[in-house]
């Protein structure tokens, strides 16, 4: 059990999911909590993360820090994706096996599963088909990890657990033209519409890929519940379960960004959808007793009124 004085260290505390942690762990009232900026810290240096953790000596860590983006970076940089995801992940799970850490949560990604994983994706499906071409250097990192992760908890008796979340968003997430994911992609283009009085959205694909995404406050939520819950199972999906097409998205966030507009939306062709269906199994994690909790659309609103404010 961690308690309220437990040292816990939040690597990736300037991220999206990172940040959501640090705060859900404040306003929970665990106090001492370790963080590290990357010009402190370099979490691809295996020598400077071994003296970190040993300084330090947390009593649990969460590795929210990773190399993330979305189709465009994950099919250009491949090898900064599997360098620096590999790396990051070694360093910490290798160093607080070394410090005598028991605990700790790896967090991954939906598309370590199979790019025509049968659907909803269960945890048992991992590895059990090819991944999708445009992020498998991302997907085969996170999988190291998560095998990782398997292995410590075998042969040292580590509770080392993997939670999956899905395609995330909310505060502090990445909004560039060219490294961001769908979601935050597309609350810009439709913000930029509205700023500029302009009715066509042209967006990759052909809008039928359908896509399950997750508030990152919910994904804190699972993170705290789980690290004080005892469980078997090695890894976890976190979602919602439910999913929509790229060109559904499109329309919900048109009607709470841009609702006086008659936008008309165009999609490229020449360009990929990416998985065809990417939709999570999340009834273990309900066996343990969490589910999310926040509204697609009152989400969105958070979401939008976060970005507005980060990018005056």
């Amino acid at each position: 059990m961690i308690k309220k004085k437990s040292k816990i260290f939040v690597a990736g505390h300037n991220g999206l999911v990172g940040s959501a942690i640090l705060r859900k762990l404040k306003k929970k009232g665990y106090k001492n909590i370790i963080t590290a900026d990357r010009g402190k810290l370099d979490l691809t240096n295996q020598s400077k993360v071994l003296a970190f953790i040993k300084k330090k000596k947390p009593n649990f860590i969460f590795i929210a820090a990773a190399k993330v983006g979305g189709i465009y970076s994950n099919q250009r940089y491949k090898a900064e994706f599997i360098y620096s995801n590999l790396s990051i992940q070694l360093n910490i799970i290798n160093s607080a096996h070394v410090c005598g850490i028991k605990d700790l949560i790896f967090l991954g990604s939906s598309c370590v599963y199979p790019r025509d994983c049968k659907q909803p994706m269960k945890e048992d499906y991992l590895l059990n088909g090819k991944l999708e071409k445009t992020n498998d250097a991302y997907a085969i990192a996170k999988i190291a990890g998560i095998k990782m992760c398997e292995s410590y908890n075998q042969q040292y008796k580590t509770n080392y657990k993997c939670l999956m979340p899905t395609n995330t968003y909310g505060p502090n997430d990445n909004y560039d033209d060219l490294d961001s994911h769908f979601f935050p992609a597309l609350i810009k283009k439709i913000h930029k519409l509205k700023v500029k009085k302009k009715k066509n959205l042209v967006l990759w694909g052909n809008g039928s890929a359908k896509r399950e995404v997750i508030y990152v406050d919910d994904i804190a939520d699972a993170c705290i519940h789980f690290m004080n819950k005892k469980v078997k199972e090695n890894l976890i999906n976190i979602g919602t379960g439910k999913d929509y097409s790229v060109k559904e998205y499109a329309k919900i966030m048109i009607k709470i960004i841009n609702p006086t507009t008659d936008v008309k939306i165009i999609f490229d062709k020449t360009k990929p959808n990416g998985t065809p269906r990417k939709v999570m199994n999340i009834n273990l994690a309900k066996k343990y007793g969490w589910k999310p909790k926040t509204n697609l659309n009152s989400s969105i609103l958070k979401t939008y009124k976060s970005f507005l404010k980060e990018h005056k």
